[in-house]
């Protein structure tokens, strides 16, 4: 019998130890998400309101955008070419499904920089812009925050002519096409043209500067393993104090007879009081 038991509360011990195994590696991995947080806000909070610098201080061209220079403000000299002009659609903005307009921007020493100048909304009773605002003509200063290629959504490359589903710059150098050789390292997002136009598409909103519930849910973890092992340990306890007391030849101890019996003694010192 003893050893039956023994296997039992083993096997027990053994359920304990694999949910802690499994809460321990859910907990470790908010922790990296919380610390992967930490950093962008860090990032953000470090280059958002830069100095704007020339574009090739943080980009050579073909190169990949270091994460340290992400959110930082460059500026570019040249003219933008709307007939490259393309959207980005099922962005979240204001509340609904908005869509972004990307330009290329051409810096005077050739490369070819695609702008992100902001989000306009579909039109009433339509799936498209009614109108987006241009950008300007001629020779133009152009303010932009540098931001990572984006990957292509599950759904594919699939969109209307002039829209993309994403900004995935592989695939917008392939959409503007024209032999034009677009950097595919990183993209902008406006913050000032020169010379401003009289309209221009809505303007994005700074950064989330809100932390996450990474860390609260690495703390639950925690602390769901350890309540894994308390409510073994009262398992095994109760199944001990119910042996003990058949081994001593007394009924196995019930919570309800127990309560019951505290209620009877309660209305019995109640009428002792009235009386």
């Amino acid at each position: 019998m003893m050893r039956q038991r023994l296997l039992r509360w083993s096997a027990y011990l053994a359920v304990a130890i694999v949910f802690a195994v499994v809460c321990a590696y859910l907990s470790n991995w908010q922790f990296s998400r919380n610390d992967g947080r930490q950093t962008q806000l860090e990032l953000v909070q470090q280059n958002y309101d830069a100095k704007p610098v020339p574009l090739d201080q943080l980009l050579s061209p073909g190169e990949a955008l270091p994460q340290k220079s992400q959110w930082h403000p460059v500026e570019l000299h040249g003219r933008y070419e709307p007939s490259g002009q393309l959207l980005v659609r099922n962005r979240p903005h204001g509340g609904t499904s908005a869509f972004e307009v990307l330009v290329p921007f051409r810096t005077d020493d050739g490369r070819v920089f695609i702008v992100n100048r902001g989000w306009v909304i579909a039109g009433d009773g339509s799936d498209v812009p009614t109108s987006i605002p241009s950008p300007p003509s001629g020779e133009a200063k152009v303010v932009a925050r540098l931001r990572p290629a984006e990957p292509l959504p599950p759904s594919g490359r699939g969109a209307p002519e002039g829209q993309v589903p994403s900004i995935n710059l592989a695939l917008v150098a392939d959409k503007i096409g024209g032999g034009t050789a677009v950097d595919t390292g990183a993209y902008g997002e406006l913050v000032s043209e020169s010379p401003a136009p009289a309209t221009r598409p809505h303007a994005f909103e700074a950064p989330s500067d809100d932390p996450g519930p990474f860390l609260s849910y690495a703390i639950q973890w925690i602390l769901f393993a350890i309540m894994g092992f308390i409510f073994i340990g009262y398992v095994i306890r109760t199944e001990i104090v119910k042996h003990r007391d058949e081994a001593a030849g007394r009924a196995p101890r019930d919570p309800r007879r127990r309560r019951d019996r505290d209620m009877a003694d309660e209305d019995a010192l109640l009428d002792a009081v009235q009386h």
